[in-house]
C-alpha cells in the first residue's frame, strides 16, 4: 500500500512538474526526487518482503493495510512539509522577504 500511495504521488507531481518544467520556481522537481525516492525505497522493502513471506504478501490482515495506509499518507505528509521548507527559505517569488528594487 505504501508503495502504491508514493508512486501514485510521484505521478502526479512529475506531470505537475513536467508542465511547468522550463520555471520550476517552486522547486516542484525537489518534491519528485522526494516522492521517487520513496518509491524506490518501498519497491527495495516489497521485493523483500515478497521474498520473505512469498504467497503471504498479497493476502495481507486488514489491520496491517491500514497501517501501511497511514504510513503512506505519513510519508507524503513529511515530504510536503519538507518541501514546504526548503520552498520558504529560498523564497523563490519575495514573498517573506521584500526584495529591495535597485
Amino acid at each position: 500500500m505504501t508503495l502504491l500511495i508514493t508512486v501514485f504521488a510521484a505521478i502526479v507531481v512529475t506531470l505537475v512538474w513536467y508542465r511547468h518544467a522550463p520555471e520550476d520556481d517552486m522547486k516542484v522537481s525537489v518534491l519528485c526526487w522526494m516522492f521517487w525516492g520513496a518509491s524506490l525505497m518501498w519497491l527495495v522493502d516489497a521485493v523483500f518482503e515478497f521474498a520473505e513471506l512469498r504467497a503471504a504478501y498479497f493476502t495481507p490482515e486488514p489491520a496491517d493495510v491500514l497501517n501501511d495506509l497511514f504510513l503512506g499518507l505519513a510519508v507524503i505528509a513529511l515530504a510536503l512539509v519538507v518541501w514546504l521548507v526548503i520552498l520558504l527559505v529560498r523564497d523563490p517569488r519575495g514573498v517573506l522577504f521584500k526584495k529591495k528594487k535597485q
